[in-house]
């Protein structure tokens, strides 16, 4: 029986200790008793000073240029006296390709000026172009266009090449096939 009394005593032991070390969840945070003061160490007095900060060093595996200055401190605020140059203006985007010469032309050759359109409507193989008052018989029977290897090709009726022509900046500068003769579209 004695046995059988221990291993109870035992449990209740165990029991009251575990009981003793309960999550504070359940019933709430328990107040500790805070020691006297007389008994608490004195916390020793910080030195006076200025607060200085440098850069971190680069992390691990990476290595600083040798000669470049290290990076500048995320807490240092830039100085308002010294600012960045602006980056220079990228230079103007000239566009290239067929959707870049879909539109009305200002033509000019040896007759004279009139105009061009450039549609991006399909023609069978081709685009559908349009001229009013051309003065040049051949500029004036464009029907169709196409953009090939860069250059702007115009038809007449049946296939004829009528003029071939390059991108040049803003404007689409060639030649007539029949004559040979300077032409050139601009916006």
């Amino acid at each position: 029986m004695t046995r059988g009394f221990l291993s109870k005593a035992a449990c209740l032991a165990l029991a009251a200790s575990v009981g003793a070390c309960a999550s504070n969840r359940f019933e709430g945070p328990r107040e500790r008793p805070r020691p006297q003061a007389a008994l608490e160490p004195a916390t020793p007095a910080l030195p006076a000073g200025t607060v200085t900060s440098e850069p971190l060093a680069p992390p691990p595996g990476a290595a600083a240029a040798p000669g470049e200055p290290p990076p500048p401190s995320v807490a240092a605020a830039p100085s308002p006296a010294i600012e960045p140059p602006p980056p220079p203006a990228p230079p103007p985007v000239v566009a290239t390709g067929r959707s870049s010469v879909v539109g009305s032309w200002n033509a000019t050759d040896a007759a004279g000026s009139c105009k061009v359109s450039l549609s991006s409507t399909p023609s069978l193989d081709l685009y559908k172009a349009s001229t009013a008052g051309c003065a040049n018989k051949d500029l004036a029977k464009v029907s169709a266009w196409d953009f090939r290897d860069g250059e702007v090709y115009l038809y007449q009726p049946g296939g004829t090449v009528a003029a071939r022509l390059r991108q040049a900046g803003g404007s689409l500068d060639g030649a007539l096939s029949k004559s040979g003769a300077q032409l050139s579209l601009a916006r």
